[in-house]
């Protein structure tokens, strides 16, 4: 392992972050970020686990799409001033360094992005980062992704949230979910569960070497 902490070796050099996104729609070009939620992982004696969670309101952007169906669905009321918006730059400039800061301290090259259909949750933070011109701040891999849809459907046949935690033994609110917060923490309890397991069953036993 050369020193290394034993998430890197685990995970290649990445370093696996939850992201959960709350949106005005579907479209991420048009349609306005509204919260974010970013979950950090730990790995200790082995055991994949997840470290406090990061999270923000975000203030849509000016000439954002906020689709009313959208909004109905997540709950959200973006213009809601208890809601303790904050400007979208500003946000994720905050949440990307301290990202920034735990990759370097597992000594993993870049983040790479877990999520439950993780693709969606992606392309709405590349057309946030292009829009705030963060590209350099940005910590995570371009386009690679851990997706639990597909780990879970794998593990335990199981491609909704809720139905995969259900069925891993996890409880889940339906009533909390659609918040990026607690859609990330049951996420990430989740893809931990998931790779633990998957390593008491036979799976990755040794550290892989990553130059």
């Amino acid at each position: 392992m050369d020193g290394k902490p034993p998430i890197a070796a685990r995970f290649r050099g990445f370093y696996p972050v939850i992201i959960d996104v709350e949106t005005g729609g579907f479209n991420a070009a048009t349609d306005g970020l509204l919260e974010i939620a970013a979950v950090p992982l730990t790995m200790e004696d082995g055991i994949l686990k997840p470290l406090a969670a990061l999270h923000a309101h975000i203030e849509p952007f000016a000439g954002a799409v906020l689709n009313p169906e959208a909004l109905k669905f997540t709950g959200i009321d973006p213009f809601n001033p208890l809601r303790g918006a904050q400007e979208e730059k500003n946000a994720l400039k905050e949440m990307f360094a301290e990202l920034k800061r735990l990759q370097r301290l597992a000594q993993c090259n870049r983040c790479i992005l877990v999520g439950h259909n993780a693709n969606f949750d992606l392309q709405f933070l590349k057309a946030a980062v292009e829009r705030t011109n963060l590209k350099n701040a940005n910590p995570f891999h371009p386009f690679s992704v851990f997706d639990t849809v597909s780990l879970a459907g794998l593990m335990f046949g199981q491609t909704v949230l809720a139905k995969a935690c259900f069925s891993a033994g996890l409880n889940f609110q339906n009533a909390e979910a659609h918040s990026a917060l607690y859609d990330a923490q049951k996420t990430a309890e989740l893809f931990c569960l998931i790779v633990n397991r998957w390593q008491t069953m036979g799976g990755l036993q040794d550290s892989v070497n990553v130059d």
